[in-house]
Order: structure tokens, then sequence, then C-alpha cells
């Protein structure tokens, strides 16, 4: 195959995940759920591994930052792995949720397969608290991650690129949507 077919159908497939999966109406309660948190001083937590995991700092930054919705990621090194030697793995992310979460607060878990045990753990735990979910996901649409959502964003996709890339557009796009523009200055 020639490079450059191999590049059009790559990019065929972002344009074809766009396309085909409408996610304006998960935008929408998204946004309604953030500014409604945010406006009763509740916690937008972030949370994710690898890949999602850069994708949820990134994210609260410009939530935090550009949106204007208070939004914090639990990605410090330090605090990973104290929270995970004594909890183990599995739970650390709901162990932080435990520790820095009440009832009304908002959890967004990204788990490009949505099997991540340690993001299903945080999103079982924060619906028992009473905590808003919204997650993002690919793989199979019945996905353990899924069943904890207020909100579900997913795409029907098993190549982590595409997944993890589709996650950041559309949660750049949540924010920008609360912003009002694409386009603005950031300073």
């Amino acid at each position: 195959m020639k490079d450059s077919v191999f590049i059009a159908e790559y990019f065929q497939k972002y344009f074809n995940a766009l396309k085909h999966f409408d996610v304006s109406s998960e935008m929408i309660q998204m946004k309604e759920i953030l500014i409604n948190a945010n406006k009763n001083n509740n916690k937008i937590i972030f949370a994710g591994n690898g890949a999602s995991a850069a994708i949820a700092s990134h994210a609260a930054l410009d939530f935090t930052k550009q949106g204007k919705i208070r939004s914090i990621c639990f990605n410090d090194a330090s605090f990973i792995t104290a929270f995970a030697n004594d909890f183990g793995y599995d739970k650390w992310i709901e162990k932080a949720i435990e520790c820095h979460c009440k009832k009304n607060d908002v959890a967004v878990l990204i788990s490009s397969s949505g099997k991540s045990p340690n993001v299903v753990n945080a999103a079982r735990y924060s619906k028992e608290i009473g905590m808003k979910v919204i997650t993002f996901s690919g793989f199979l649409n019945n996905n353990p991650l899924k069943i904890y959502g207020d909100v579900n964003f997913w795409l029907d996709s098993k190549a982590y690129n595409i997944i993890e890339n589709i996650h950041q557009i559309w949660l750049m796009a949540v924010c920008d949507l609360i912003i009002g523009k694409a386009e603005y200055s950031v300073s």
C-alpha cells in the first residue's frame, strides 16, 4: 500500500467518525451539567489512563482557563503512585474521588475500551455517592463504563488513536460550546 493511500484511508476514518456519530445531544447535556455544577460550586473531575489521562489533563485545563468551569485532574505522579500503592491500581481513582468529592460533583471519566478497572470502579463509586458521571469510551457499545454514565460519549471503533483523538475533539467542542465560539484569544 502506498503511503498516500494509507494517509487518505486513515483520515477518512476520522472524517467518518465525526460525520456518522452525532453526539450533539450529549454535548448539550454535558454543557448543562458542567454549567450547573459550576454555578452550585461543585467540583468537576477529569480522569483516565495513558493518553486518556493526557486528554483529561488538557480538558481540565481548558475548561478551567477558557471555559471558566473550575475543573481538576488527578494526574500528579506522586498522587497516583501513592494511591495505587496503598489501595491498588484498580482503586486509585475511586479513592481519589472518595477523598476529594461529594454528592453533586461531576466525574468525567475517559477509557478508550470502556473497561479499564480503575475508571469503571471510579464511575461506580461516583454514582453511589450521588455524583453526575460523564463517560467517554469506544470499543463495545455495551462496555462496563457506560453502565454508570448519566451522559455517554461512545465511538464505534477499536483503534485507540482514533478513539482518543475523537474524544479530544468532542471534549474541546463542549468547552467551545460553553464559551460560545471556537476562535478566541487565550490571553
